[in-house]
C-alpha cells in the first residue's frame, strides 16, 4: 500500500512537472511569434501599427528618439503652451509620470514648436508646470504631420515593442491614462 501511494505521488509529480515544462515552451515560443509578428507590422499612426520613429532636439540640445524608450511603455503627447486644453492636461502628465516612471512608463512630451511665438515661451511654460518628463521640440512640425496631429492636445499610447495601443485627440487626465496602461498590461 505505501509503495503504491509513493508511486502515485511521483507519477502525478511527473505529470505536473511535465505540463509545467510545456507550458513554459509554449510561452517562450508565443514570446518568440509575437516578437516576429511585430516585426511584420505596418509602420503608421493607426492602432495595431508600429508606431514611426522619430529624433528631435530637447530644449539642452540633445537628441532624443522614440527608439531610445524600446521596451518601455511610452505616451507620446503633442502639445503647445498655448493650447489651453494642454494646460489642463500637463499636470496630469506629470502626476502620471512620476508615478510610473520606475515601472517602464515614459512621457515623451512633443512640444509643436512652429506653433509657439519662441523657443523661451516653451522653457518658461516647463519650469511654470515643474515638468520632469522628457520634453523635445519638433521645430520643423515634420513629426506631427507624420502622426498626423490635427487637434492639440493629441497622445498616442505605446506598448513595449512600439505598437500603438490607443490615441486621444483633445485633453486627457490622469484617470484615462492609468486605464489604458492597465488595459495594456
Amino acid at each position: 500500500m505505501k509503495k503504491s501511494m509513493i508511486s502515485i505521488i511521483l507519477l502525478l509529480g511527473l505529470v505536473v512537472y511535465g505540463g509545467y515544462d510545456l507550458l513554459q515552451k509554449s510561452s517562450q515560443e508565443a514570446g518568440r511569434q509575437s516578437r516576429a509578428d511585430v516585426a511584420n507590422l505596418e509602420t503608421g499612426t493607426q492602432k495595431g501599427q508600429l508606431a514611426p520613429d522619430f529624433s528631435l532636439t530637447d530644449l539642452n540640445g540633445k537628441q532624443v528618439s522614440l527608439a531610445d524608450y524600446a521596451g518601455k511603455k511610452v505616451l507620446v503627447n503633442f502639445w503647445a503652451t498655448w493650447c489651453p486644453p494642454c494646460r489642463v492636461e500637463m499636470p496630469h502628465m506629470q502626476k502620471f509620470y512620476e508615478d510610473y516612471e520606475a515601472k517602464d512608463v515614459v512621457i515623451l512630451g512633443v512640444n509643436l514648436t512652429p506653433t509657439e511665438k519662441n523657443r523661451s515661451v516653451v522653457q518658461d511654460f516647463i519650469r511654470e508646470q515643474q515638468l520632469t518628463f522628457p520634453i523635445v521640440l519638433d521645430q520643423e512640425g515634420e513629426v506631427s504631420q507624420a502622426y498626423k496631429v490635427v487637434a492639440y492636445p493629441t497622445t498616442y499610447f505605446l506598448d513595449a515593442d512600439g505598437v500603438i495601443r490607443e490615441k486621444f485627440q483633445g485633453a486627457i487626465n490622469y484617470d484615462v491614462m492609468e486605464k489604458v496602461l492597465q488595459g495594456m498590461n
